[in-house]
């Protein structure tokens, strides 16, 4: 599997998944769920106490993650970076979800993402 190899729908057909269960994780709370496609280092840094403290802030204030929709793909010599415009359900508000995909053991991990 080489990722950049391949057409913007073709990586898109294989992160949206990964990033559904994600934001899925993120909306029910559930590290186990969330972190499932993260990498060593993500993994390290998103632990379930603060998961658990980020996810409470932002549902306070944005209310659950909604629809996603694609803005752009890059590619880099050894990952994917890909931004969202990220609607939430108490907020009018336009927001940008971002995250980057590397290859490792033939499997695509997040490396990085965030909602802002």
């Amino acid at each position: 599997m080489n990722l950049l190899k391949k057409s913007d729908e073709e990586i898109l057909n294989e992160i949206t998944p990964i990033m559904d269960n994600m934001m899925e994780g993120s909306t029910e709370i559930n590290h186990a769920k969330h972190s499932r496609d993260f990498t060593d280092r993500m993994k390290a840094v998103v632990t379930p106490e603060s998961l658990e403290y980020m996810c409470n802030d932002y549902q306070s204030r944005w209310g659950l993650f909604g629809k996603r929709e694609f803005v752009a793909l890059f590619r880099r010599k050894h990952s994917i970076a890909v931004v969202w415009k990220q609607y939430c359900s108490n907020s009018t508000d336009e927001y940008v979800a971002e995250a980057v995909f590397v290859e490792r053991n033939n499997r695509l991990l997040i490396d990085h993402a965030m909602v802002y």
